[in-house]
């Protein structure tokens, strides 16, 4: 299994945001964490990051433990995290956020290669190179968002939330992308409200409610479960 969690726990003071979720994903796979606001889906990728130190439990990549490890190190193994609300530096441009995006490697050749491959995946990111990434549009800056993070070549991508606040046709455009960055080899983890778009997309999905996980299987059989459809899909 490429990436584990085992019986994790997470505690902001006295409120319990992670009450020991237990999870796989497996290599070439997407897997979409469901669930509403406030369920625990951000700070489980937060803590897969590195950004948060979980009170109990391990995270293991390729085998590896990481639990204990700082950011840094947890990005040059190969995950990286495409944040909620996009989060560019908006007083850069484009480009100067594509080449942040690549601050860890020393591969010059490569990085310009990468920066070309994000331009032909996302052709108006190069019409706009030069802009400040602070005056795109929502779509173009979750675009960013998604090349940046695809500059550190990873071979995870945890993905919050990348339909946030997107009108409905650059919603299926970046689930479209979503689709094909992981048929190129990228391994994808998806915190999602929208269940339908990430459940049509996934090959596993897990339901959080309050910090426990309390469904998984295939995305399809969840996307055909009364209860899912009924709590998630609007159905």
């Amino acid at each position: 299994m490429l990436l584990e969690l085992n019986d994790l726990h997470v505690s902001y003071g006295a409120i319990r945001a992670l009450k020991g979720i237990s999870c796989q994903v497996a290599e070439g796979q997407i897997v979409a964490l469901i669930g509403a606001n406030g369920a625990g889906k951000t700070t489980t990728l937060r803590t897969i990051s590195g950004l948060i130190r979980p009170q109990l439990g391990t995270i293991t990549y390729k085998g590896q433990p990481i639990t204990k490890m700082p950011p840094h190190q947890i990005v040059s193994l190969g995950i990286c995290q495409v944040p909620e609300g996009r989060r560019v530096f908006t007083r850069m441009t484009v480009m100067e956020n594509l080449e942040m995006g690549a601050y860890i490697r020393k591969d010059k050749v490569g990085v310009k290669e990468d920066i070309k491959k994000v331009f032909e995946r996302f052709p108006r990111l190069e019409e706009r190179k030069n802009q400040l990434s602070g005056t795109l549009s929502g779509g173009e800056q979750q675009m960013l968002a998604m090349g940046r993070a695809l500059m550190s070549r990873p071979q995870v991508l945890l993905m919050d939330e990348p339909s946030m606040g997107l009108a409905p046709m650059l919603v299926r455009e970046i689930f479209s992308i979503i689709k094909e960055i992981n048929q190129t080899g990228t391994t994808i983890l998806l915190v999602e409200q929208n269940a339908h778009m990430a459940l049509s997309i996934s090959h596993r999905a897990y339901v959080l409610e309050t910090g426990e996980i309390v469904l998984s299987g295939p995305a399809a059989d969840l996307a055909n479960n009364p209860e899912v459809q009924k709590a998630y899909l609007g159905e």
